[in-house]
């Protein structure tokens, strides 16, 4: 995926992930599948090609959200409420993105998260 296809892909991503959250009360909350219910719908192994974008999310339309727990459903009020308003998935955009992993000063890998992060449990 060069530059130009992720700004494609990536302006689909929103417009799919505002489909999905402005339609989760017409899902079910939860699943009814079993254990193991993916075993017969995806191959065993990788593909040694690159797929499709549109066949992968296909994919994702057609067997992967048969078996997510929508956390985020208005009719969900077990555990505890997960973050993911706009702003935050955005922020995680820009998060990833930058992809630093900020576990420790001294590995100089993130200086600026390290603090930032020190700065707001603090």
């Amino acid at each position: 995926m060069d530059t130009e296809e992720f700004r494609v892909r990536g302006k689909e991503m929103v417009d799919y992930i505002c489909d999905y959250m402005n339609g989760l009360g017409s899902r079910p909350v939860y699943p009814s599948i079993e254990p193991g219910f993916l075993t017969n719908l995806i191959p065993s192994q990788a593909p040694d090609e690159p797929e499709d974008w549109d066949a992968i999310m296909a994919d994702v339309d057609s067997k992967i959200m048969k078996g997510v727990c929508h956390w985020q459903h208005p009719r969900f009020h077990a555990y505890f409420p997960s973050g993911n308003s706009y702003p935050s998935i955005i922020a995680d955009m820009l998060s990833d993105a930058i992809g630093s992993i900020a576990f420790s000063w001294v590995s100089i890998t993130a200086p600026c998260g390290f603090n930032l992060n020190n700065f707001k449990v603090d």
